[in-house]
């Protein structure tokens, strides 16, 4: 779909980019041309990846929990001395555990939101602030969840997500006069070490939902690096604000009660 060098001399930051998807994202930036940086709390594996990546092309990294300021404006600074600008933004960091509501304690729920929320919006203030707003240009993509109707059995992260796609619309709007492009991309049930994650009861039933899902599976690492690279692409300069779904339609007829239920049973 892309031309080989699309990203060439790009400056791409990629959270949570040491393994699943932001992995896959930060590999297909490097194969066409970027600069790429990822970044994630644990530095030990953070170098590992970045080291694997380097394979790809030129892949540079820095420890930041996507949760503290000051590690964000540190990681800005690293950019700018290593590379003098930053053209693209892809919020991929978070992390979420299911929970039925009445269980999650004021300190799952904070984690959450925390992290999945405002993570993402001060990543997204801190790198417009230090690039894209005195650039007057920039591209930021945020990886979010099929939370078009709800989201039983994670409703915290389901909150979360909608606030990421809320700040989506809202800073389109507001930072249009810097040329600053935002849009989302909201993947189903990808294929990736994220899955490894859940109970063996919750495995099992996502075995079973992939028969429901329209196209028939679940979606791979490189289904969602692709519509993050369609989106960061100039193909798409002229979409803005808008959420794309990569989940094979589960978004339109899924049951969205399937975890609720699983993990009713295991109580």
């Amino acid at each position: 779909m892309f031309a080989k060098k699309v990203f060439e001399n790009k400056v791409i930051l990629v959270t949570g980019g040491r393994s699943g998807i932001g992995y896959c994202i930060a590999k297909q930036f490097l194969e066409q041309g970027a600069k790429v940086i990822i970044c994630s709390r644990k530095e030990e594996l953070l170098a590992k990846a970045a080291e694997e990546l380097n394979a790809f092309g030129s892949c540079d990294y820095k420890a930041c929990d996507i949760r503290k300021t000051e590690e964000i404006q540190k990681l800005a600074e690293h950019i700018k001395n290593q590379y003098g600008r930053l053209d693209i933004l892809i919020n991929n960091a978070g992390g979420q555990f299911p929970a039925l509501a009445e269980h999650i304690n004021d300190k799952g729920w904070n984690a959450v939101i925390n992290n999945n929320l405002n993570g993402t919006f001060f990543m997204i203030r801190e790198m417009a602030n230090a690039f894209f707003i005195p650039q007057k240009a920039g591209v930021i993509v945020n990886i979010t969840a099929d939370v078009l109707r709800g989201f039983p059995g994670m409703i915290h992260t389901g909150a979360a997500r909608a606030g990421v796609e809320n700040l989506t619309k809202t800073l389109t709007q507001e930072w249009s006069d810097f040329n600053i492009r935002i849009n989302c991309v909201a993947p189903g049930i990808i294929e990736s070490s994220g899955l490894d994650t859940y109970p063996a009861p919750v495995q099992e039933m996502f075995d079973e939902g992939r028969k429901a899902i329209p196209a028939g599976r679940f979606g791979t690492v490189e289904d969602v690096a692709n519509a993050v690279g369609f989106l960061a692409s100039p193909m798409a300069s002229y979409i803005q604000g808008v959420t794309l779904y990569v989940d094979g339609a589960q978004h339109l007829n899924y049951d969205k009660m399937g975890l609720a239920r699983v993990m009713k049973s295991m109580m």
